[in-house]
């Protein structure tokens, strides 16, 4: 069963006060972010072919403002199952800008690994 909404937003409001535990320049960072991309729990697991998911929410000025879910594929040598938080802060206007009116995105490092974010339909 799926995490409800309330429960990956207090997951991620967690996972954001590790990382600032453990990096505390990430904390200066987040101060002057325009946004960030929080997925406090993303799953990966392959064997030379690998896939990951997670769920995780968007926050500006230090509130919720959208729900996300992050797909991805690999291939190369790897094995095994991990499972990891991962934050994106967005710096610029710009960025967040075009994040805001994507349908999604993807992030990648050639043909051997890419990323698509998107938000769930609205209801």
């Amino acid at each position: 069963m799926a995490a409800s909404p309330e429960a990956i937003d207090q997951e991620a409001v967690a996972a954001l006060g590790r990382l600032y535990a453990t990096t505390p320049v990430a904390q200066t960072l987040a101060a002057k972010a325009k946004g960030i991309l929080i997925f406090p729990s993303v799953v990966k697991a392959g064997f030379i072919v690998a896939a990951e998911y997670g769920n995780g929410v968007l926050r500006k000025q230090g509130k919720t403002v959208g729900n996300y879910n992050l797909v991805a594929g690999s291939y190369g040598l790897q094995a095994g199952v991990q499972d990891f938080e991962y934050a994106m802060l967005f710096m610029t206007d710009g960025a967040m800008a075009y994040f805001d009116k994507s349908d999604g995105f993807e992030v990648g490092v050639g043909r051997a690994s890419s990323s698509w974010i998107k938000a769930p339909p609205r209801r």
